[in-house]
This record gives C-alpha cells, structure tokens and sequence, in this order.
C-alpha cells in the first residue's frame, strides 16, 4: 500500500471516529453539549484537527443528522424491495418513518426542530432527506399508477403525507401534554386516515 493510500485510509478512518463520537456526544447531552472541544476531548485530538474535517459545529451536527437518516433511507428500500403491493408500501412507509423519528429523537431535532439561520440552511439535493422523500413520491406514484389512490399532483400528495407524518412524530418528540390516546394507535390512525382520504371511490370501504 502507497503512502497516499495509508493517508487516505487514515483520514477516512479518523473522520469515522468523529462522526460516531460527535453522535454519541450529541444523543448523551444534546445540541448545547456537542462543542468542537468537548468532542477533541473525548477523542483525545486537538480541536484543530477536527476543523481539518467539519469547518463549523453546524456542518458536523448536519453530517450527523445525514448518517442517521441515511439508516432511514436503508430500511425504507429494503422495505420497498419487500413489499408486495404499493398502497402497502406507502402505509408502511409512513410508519417507518414515524418510528424512526421517535426512535432517534435528538437527531430528528437537530434535522427539523431547530432554528437555523438562513446562510446555514442545510444543501437539500442529494442528501439522505431527499433521498427518503424521493422513495416516499415514488410511492404516492406508484399508488396512483395502480389505481389505489387519485392525485392530480403527486409532488403535492407527497408534500402533504410528509407533513402529517412529520407533524405526529414532532408532537411526540417535544413532549406535549396532551390526553393522547396509546402512541402506536394514534399513529396508525393518523396514518389509515390519510390512506383513506387518498383511496378511489372502488378501493374505499364500503359503510353499511
């Protein structure tokens, strides 16, 4: 192996230990916690090394938030791949999304709770959110190419399902104290409602 290859390895490597440092730092102590010379401390290098890497605490949170929504996008192709019919994949789609929120609440924060200022607002394009909202439009696609749902605008269908997800999954994360009824029933409700509302006339359910 080549000098420049031991080097690229080692920067690769080191940039690893940053990452998951800055994650585990940012999950035990939150957005305030994480500083460029906590996180030197805890792998033992100096702050200056870290800026070798991420120019600013903003850039290192977002390259946080992107490796945890990069397992997003992991499980929701797996779960396409799985999946036998599309409206399916669409409900589910929306309950894994859902889930992973709550399951990972401190990065769900950073990504869409947090103000940011408008000079640091996060590249959108290619990132691992775009890339879950681009499996969740295929998705809206796919169920009005079947004739599961109408549309006349899927960019908006998807916009919208997006929203209501993103609003349950925000209400639950900032704790509000609300008489909710058992978390997993009101999701699955929320989400059957939306599905519904989407359903063509012959694919709704017949009221007696």
């Amino acid at each position: 192996m080549s000098t420049s290859e031991r080097r690229q390895r080692h920067r690769a490597s080191l940039r690893r230990e940053i990452l998951e440092a800055a994650s585990r730092l940012f999950v035990e102590e939150g957005y305030e916690g994480l500083t460029m010379r906590r996180l030197a401390e805890r792998i033992e290098y100096s702050p200056t090394t870290i800026y070798l890497y991420y120019k600013d605490k903003d850039e290192l949170l977002q390259a946080v938030c992107e490796e945890a929504f990069s397992q997003l996008v992991g499980k929701l192709e797996r779960l396409q791949k799985a999946s036998s019919t599309p409206l399916g994949y669409l409900r589910e789609a929306l309950r894994t999304y859902v889930d992973f929120g709550l399951a990972n609440p401190d990065q769900y924060a950073a990504a869409f709770l947090r103000p940011i200022q408008a000079e640091k607002t996060p590249e959108f394009e290619n990132s691992a959110g775009a890339r879950t909202f681009g499996l969740l439009r295929e998705a809206v696609g796919a169920c009005a190419g079947s004739g599961d749902i109408q549309t006349a605008d899927a960019e908006a269908t998807a916009q919208a399902l997006w929203a209501a997800a993103h609003g349950i999954t925000s209400l639950f994360i900032s704790g509000q104290r609300v008489p909710f009824v058992a978390r997993q029933a009101l999701v699955d409700h929320t989400i059957d409602t939306l599905i519904a509302g989407l359903k063509t006339p012959s694919a709704a359910p017949i009221s007696l």
